[in-house]
């Protein structure tokens, strides 16, 4: 297994786990097309409200160095900015998006995510604590024919490749309420996933910015691998 750091100790689960993220890992490669062949990376979604779009600025990359460390996957060193509207955002398989504030999108804007997402593209919206009523807002005008569903414990995107029997896993306490994920399907395909009450980008970040537990961070990390090679390896109909 080969990238920017080889899979340590913490961050693989045995054996079993290794060749769990290698099985997953080996059907990447062909979503990465739509990069030009090039390393993979996430885009970051820039949205107007005066929610900041832009939070935990290490989160993305360090995720990303963890992707190529636990997989091989070859990915870029930082994300991409893109607004709903910017034509390449056709070009990245796996959006994410997250924030303390208001997320306001234009109708022009709406439309353009929500062909998107229809289209093959995947979103993860994670609540930094401040979002929820705002995107709940937002995603129901993008989705008025569709309702955001709680995930179950037993959805794959919890088992593979590394488990989480509970569900998604409590990063930060915020209300202290359980954590939620909350999913929007079309013909039977995950295209939206919002993770609520666990803020997994602050357990993304470097580890002296909050001073998570290494067990909590590593919790997080785990779970954004799930998600990402869950988004990217589901099949598009």
């Amino acid at each position: 297994m080969t990238g920017r750091r080889a899979c340590r100790a913490a961050g693989c689960a045995g054996m079993a786990g290794v060749l769990a993220v290698a099985a997953f890992a080996a059907a990447v490669p062909d979503t990465a097309t739509a990069q030009a062949n090039g390393p993979v990376t996430i885009a970051r979604l820039q949205y107007d409200g005066g929610g900041d779009w832009y939070a935990n600025p290490s989160s993305l990359p360090n995720l990303l160095a963890e992707v190529e460390a636990r997989t091989g996957i070859e990915t870029a060193e930082r994300e991409v900015a893109v607004r709903p509207t910017d034509p390449a955002l056709r070009d990245f398989p796996f959006l994410y998006m997250t924030g303390h504030g208001n997320v306001r999108f234009t109708p022009d804007e709406r439309l353009a995510l929500r062909r998107y997402l229809l289209g093959g593209g995947f979103l993860h919206a994670d609540d930094n604590y401040g979002m929820d009523e705002s995107f709940r807002e937002e995603i129901a005008r993008i989705f008025p024919d569709r309702e955001l569903v709680e995930l179950p414990d037993e959805h794959p995107v919890f088992h593979a490749p590394y488990e989480f029997p509970g569900g998604l896993p409590k990063i930060h306490e915020h209300d202290g309420a359980p954590p939620q994920a909350f999913g929007i399907f079309h013909n039977g395909r995950l295209v939206v996933i919002y993770t609520y009450e666990t803020d997994l980008g602050d357990g993304w970040e470097d580890p002296d910015v909050h001073d998570d537990a290494p067990e909590v961070r590593e919790d997080a990390l785990r779970m954004g691998v799930n998600i990402f090679i869950f988004a990217m390896t589901q099949a598009v109909p």
